[in-house]
């Protein structure tokens, strides 16, 4: 009825103009047309007929909102933030730092960015090319620029929110206005980035008023509801180990069921998963500090038990520095003390030990307040996703190595491994949720060729890609290089890559058994083996992809893919250098590092 009485009065336009606008409508979808709606009326708003939207609307009304994650977790914080500007009818873009034209910036007069910290350091891949221009000699001057950032980092690395800093120090070198102080957020981020969002929206606020014509441009949310906030309980269907039983490795193919739940997924994506603590783990943990379970204890503006704090709320497999030294205090003990004064011994310690380790090593009296006062929140971990719906439907797979060391004469496991390899029962829940990584994907082009350098675990996305380029029927060249320590136990997924080769799917697969031989093999040697090939594909436009371990593996294989580049093209080092960056740039080289 509304509609019709709209139509009636027309709102002085011409029947042609009313044609034009009605075709035009019927063609968008609800959000295209919640887009217009915002667009046109923000146009409506000018006060002025005749001048375009950039012309008249007050530059302190537009909001850009960039952000550069590895993991998701930037991403997922600046949507909510763009979701939030916008409903205080702000005009926001929001756009990764990948997709982002450096020379915009000039243009810009609000910014808000929102960038992660990746290894030691480094900026995430989809943030490298504008971290570069930003302290080139072409950045701009940006004095009209107003900004604020915050960095997500683990202050279990030296350099802790090192590429939210640097952004930080170079927009206000090129001229550019702090509207608020940068925020640091450790791991467990969400209070602190809740707090700076606050912070930032109140200030825009009291400096740039919102014109009441909000543009939605933020991607929408998961059409599950389901997230890193609100999960969905799972159910395990399946954790089987697939080294054999001489492996020194325990790694499991998990399965779980996602029915009902409306998640959707692509190959490249991860899953979060949820987990609470071993309840044997926290048993132990309070008889070695003589603490009470069910002493009552507030988290969060709950009360609860000590026990179900531990074990629910609170991260107790991996340390930090912080904790540490905290310890050092609490134990009064000169060993631990020294450890801390020593950056390179305290990063191996954290590395090697777990919370229990410390109250039995370096016995302390410390009451409840002060424990949890020292501890992280519990989070979750980040798995590739092993699957391709088009081939599991309703499921999702994971290759889930266990991580298990014996100390002191126990066996300490971490916390999501150890209970898919030893707790969790078939049918039991796990709580999950989809982080999409737009920075990992096959190409769209299905005769494109593909590179896939996954050892060890780190070949789990790639049994995603390939069952969805069968089931596409994709035509484009498939080589996959992986690697593990001996052939008759460690082969994860054998039958189903030998398939593959004879179906025609896998072109090619590299083996690298490191131990099958006295002298140890490994991917970056198959990799520089066969380095001819490997460059003639990258040159007919393969995309190259590398999954797996950040600490050392990844730096190898990327020295010997330089080397390669250098040797069959050509090239002087640093040229080789550059030719990867172009890829990268291309989205053409693309890393799931961790």
């Amino acid at each position: 009825m509304q509609l019709q009485q709209l139509q009636q009065g027309a709102g002085g336009l011409s029947q042609e103009q009313l044609t034009q606008l009605q075709q035009l409508a019927s063609g968008l979808s609800p959000v295209q047309l919640a887009w217009v709606s915002g667009y046109l009326a923000a146009f409506a708003n000018q006060g002025a007929a005749g001048q375009s939207p950039a012309e008249d609307q007050p530059p302190s009304s537009s909001l850009t909102i960039l952000y550069g994650s590895q993991t998701g977790n930037s991403r997922s914080l600046a949507s909510a933030l763009a979701q939030q500007a916008q409903s205080q009818g702000r005009v926001v873009k929001l756009v990764s730092m990948a997709d982002y034209k450096p020379r915009q910036l000039k243009e810009e007069q609000q910014l808000l960015v929102l960038v992660s910290t990746h290894g030691e350091g480094d900026p995430p891949d989809d943030a490298m090319a504008l971290h570069k221009f930003l302290h080139s000699a072409r950045a701009p001057k940006l004095p009209q620029l107003s900004y604020s950032v915050l960095a997500l980092g683990d202050s279990s690395y030296d350099n802790f929110c090192q590429t939210g800093l640097e952004f930080d120090q170079r927009l206000h070198q090129l001229g550019a206005r702090r509207l608020l102080e940068r925020a640091d957020c450790d791991v467990d981020f969400e209070d602190t980035a809740a707090q700076w969002q606050a912070q930032v929206l109140e200030r825009l606020a009291t400096v740039s008023p919102a014109t009441g014509a909000a543009v939605a441009s933020a991607p929408p949310a998961q059409a599950s509801g389901y997230s890193r906030s609100t999960p969905f309980e799972s159910s395990l269907l399946l954790s089987q180990k697939i080294t054999g039983r001489g492996s020194v490795k325990d790694t499991r193919h998990v399965e779980l069921s996602l029915e009902g739940s409306g998640l959707s997924y692509q190959p490249g994506d991860a899953l979060g998963v949820w987990m609470s603590n071993d309840p044997e783990l926290v048993e132990a943990l309070l008889r070695l500090l003589a603490l009470e379970g069910e002493q009552q204890v507030e988290v969060k503006d709950q009360t609860l038990s000590l026990r179900q704090a531990l074990t629910d709320h609170y991260e107790l497999t991996l340390l930090h520095p912080a904790l540490v030294g905290a310890w050092a205090e609490f134990s009064g003990s000169e060993a631990l003390a020294a450890i801390v004064a020593d950056r390179d011994q305290l990063k191996t310690f954290i590395g090697q030990h777990q919370l229990i380790d410390l109250a039995q090593r370096y016995p302390a009296s410390v009451d409840a307040e002060a424990l949890l006062a020292t501890l992280r929140k519990l989070t979750p971990r980040l798995y590739s996703i092993a699957s391709s719906q088009a081939e599991v439907d309703e499921e999702v797979h994971l290759t889930v190595a266990l991580v298990e060391e014996e100390r002191d004469g126990h066996v300490r496991q971490g916390t999501v491994s150890g209970a898919f390899a030893h707790r969790l029962q078939e049918g039991d829940g796990v709580r999950v949720y989809v982080e999409a990584n737009d920075n990992f994907r096959l190409p769209c082009d299905d005769t494109t060729p593909v590179i896939m350098i996954g050892p060890g675990t780190g070949v789990a996305p790639f049994r995603a890609f390939l069952q969805e380029r069968d089931a596409r029927g994709a035509q484009g060249q498939n080589w996959l290089f992986f690697g593990n320590p001996t052939f008759t136990e460690d082969f994860l997924y054998q039958l189903e890559w030998q398939g593959y080769v004879k179906s025609g799917l896998l072109t090619h697969i590299s083996l690298a058994f490191s131990r099958d031989q006295q002298q140890k093999i490994y991917v970056q040697d198959r990799i520089r083996e066969q380095g001819a090939e490997l460059y003639q594909w990258l040159q007919r436009g393969a995309h190259l992809y590398l999954c797996g371990d950040a600490n050392h593996m990844a730096a190898d294989v990327e020295q010997a893919l330089i080397d390669v580049v250098a040797q069959h093209g050509g090239f002087s080092i640093e040229a080789a250098q550059d030719y990867l960056s172009e890829l990268r740039s291309s989205k053409r080289y693309q890393k799931d590092v961790y």
